[in-house]
């Protein structure tokens, strides 16, 4: 079983901001497949399980808001029995340019509160990431910039890496995080 998280917050006022990309992804891969999230207010995220060419797949997108990742992470981790091996957090890269990602085997939490959250209730750093690239970031403070909506002029460009993402995501449950790198790196 393989438990795929995007970050993001909820609500409509988040909806399309650029902090939301990785819930983003997991939307655009359920719509296109006609797939619903539910609700499980015990596990803190709307949850989502289907199966991909024959491994349990869980899609959450935690209901705690970013700064609280680690609470859903590690509620739904321990109700279905996840290895942090089995774990691709998906968020968003203010130092990657938007239409870029990049997949991490480990690593630190890179000044992101949902990261940092998730490492905090993990307890390690050693989990897989996909980072969806949001920038460059303006003069102004990362916290306003995260939090804007996307505008118009970029919204093809989102489109696209996020079918990206849901093609890197397909190639990652089929190869591992390794080749993985090496093929969207």
């Amino acid at each position: 079983m393989k438990l795929i998280t995007g970050l993001g917050n909820i609500g409509d006022k988040y909806c399309m901001t650029r902090h939301n990309a990785g819930f983003m992804v997991l939307d655009r891969w359920a719509v296109k497949e006609g797939f619903t999230f539910k609700t499980e207010n015990k596990l803190k995220a709307a949850i989502l399980k289907f199966k991909y060419n024959g491994e349990d797949i869980i899609f959450a997108k935690p209901t705690t808001f970013m700064n609280l990742s680690g609470e859903a992470v590690r509620a739904i981790m321990d109700y279905y029995k996840i290895e942090v091996k089995d774990i691709l957090i998906i968020y968003d890269d203010i130092a990657l340019d938007l239409g870029r990602i990049r997949y991490r085997a480990n690593g630190s939490d890179g000044g992101h509160n949902g990261i940092k959250s998730i490492i905090k209730h993990v307890g390690t750093k050693d989990f897989a990431r996909l980072k969806v690239g949001i920038g460059p970031q303006p003069n102004i403070p990362s916290e306003n910039y995260v939090l804007q909506n996307f505008p118009k002029d970029q919204l093809d460009e989102l489109k696209s890496v996020l079918d990206k993402s849901i093609e890197s995501v397909k190639f990652y449950l089929e190869n591992g995080i390794e080749k993985t790198q090496n093929r969207f790196n």
